[in-house]
């Protein structure tokens, strides 16, 4: 984990958690997630879409990501294994990190690449 990807992740469950407190904060999050993360110090590239959502006790969001292009069947199998971003139990071991150079930067630096 880069030093810039554990800041990032301390903020965003700094964010998380100050959303459950104060709900006036967490409106706003949910409308306007780039304003919020470019003044919590998180970069957010000019064009880039962030779309923030509350799951519920009912309702889970899971997020498949765009295919990246000219990716590996090896790094396709190794995505496919899964893995834990939000508190599912995952009974295998953590793969290996394939190459996230086809991702966009912003994805890359929240998921530490």
């Amino acid at each position: 984990m880069t030093p810039t990807h554990k800041t990032n992740e301390q903020t965003l469950h700094r964010l998380i958690a100050r959303s459950w407190a104060d709900a006036a904060f967490k409106a706003r999050l949910l409308t306007d997630p780039v304003a919020v993360l470019r003044e919590e110090g998180i970069d957010v590239p000019a064009g880039i879409q962030l779309r923030a959502v509350e799951d519920t006790a009912q309702v889970v969001h899971w997020v498949i990501p765009a295919r990246p292009t000219e990716l590996s069947d090896e790094a396709l199998e190794t995505m496919a294994g899964g893995w834990n971003i939000v508190n599912f139990p995952i009974p295998q071991p953590q793969p290996p990190r394939p190459d996230m150079s086809q991702f966009p930067p912003i994805l890359r630096s929240l998921m530490g690449f």
